[in-house]
């Protein structure tokens, strides 16, 4: 592909964008970046009115966008959504899966079976399902681009997140999978991994005084990210200007993989 002007590169006007967990944090600050940039987003999570109230704020700012309630941990949940997408748009260029949990922190081995269960049905079996759904419409119009958001602790495990690591671990793996296996049918698909994001998600590490100032001295850059310094890595790798881009596990985390 040949992109000669440098601005066609992150043109994402009149592409189909469905993200999950996009109510708050990384998620939303991702839809709204991609909506600036002329994609239609539908937003969806657990809870419709948050969902409503992120739309009505990208249509305020004169984007495109509605709401669409799901919850990635239920099978049901999951093609009910795809089933109003393909009523309503007809295709689906782009899927940010970002929806997220990690009910245990503590001690791996203190996991008790339902969070174990909850952790494993949302961050591994939702993401891989939504996943498949989507690569089935896209592998029929022609191609698309699917980012997962995975972790760092999915490289180099949290303490007290064991299995909210290995979930993420997963997702990794899930990322290379695919796309080792959809490249032929022009979809791609690639993972964001975050470092320490100041999110309500990391709100039990950030406020743990003495758990930050560990973190910090493992993150070159001294800080916590803001959810919108994520938004640059997607775009890219949704865009056009990543055209040749498919398998990648992104790292944006300050420096704590290298640290």
């Amino acid at each position: 592909m040949s992109v000669t002007q440098p601005a066609a590169l992150f043109d994402l006007h009149g592409r189909i964008a469905r993200f999950t967990g996009a109510s708050r944090g990384i998620g939303r600050a991702i839809a709204d970046g991609l909506a600036a940039q002329g994609a239609h987003v539908i937003v969806s999570s657990r809870k419709a009115e948050a969902c409503e109230a992120v739309a009505a704020a990208i249509r305020a700012a004169g984007g495109a966008a509605q709401a669409l309630a799901c919850h990635i941990g239920e099978l049901d949940a999951i093609a009910q959504l795809y089933a109003r997408i393909d009523a309503e748009h007809g295709r689906l260029d782009i899927v940010v899966n970002n929806a997220a949990t990690n009910p245990h922190y503590g001690p791996i081995w203190e996991t008790d079976a339902a969070a174990f269960g909850k952790t494993v049905d949302v961050n591994i079996r939702g993401y891989f399902f939504m996943c498949a759904q989507a690569v089935q419409r896209m592998r029929r119009s022609g191609g698309g681009a699917i980012v997962n958001v995975a972790s760092v602790n999915g490289v180099r495990p949290g303490a007290l997140q064991g299995i909210y690591s290995i979930t993420k671990a997963a997702v990794i793996a899930m990322t290379e999978a695919y796309a080792k296996e959809v490249a032929a049918d022009g979809v791609r698909v690639n993972a964001l991994l975050p470092g320490l994001t100041d999110t309500r998600f990391a709100q039990t590490l950030i406020a743990n005084r003495e758990v930050l100032a560990g973190a910090l001295r493992q993150i070159p850059l001294g800080r916590v990210a803001q959810p919108g310094e994520m938004v640059g890595a997607v775009l890219y790798l949704v865009s056009p200007a990543a055209s040749y881009t498919t398998g990648v596990c992104l790292p944006v985390d300050g420096g704590y993989l290298i640290g």
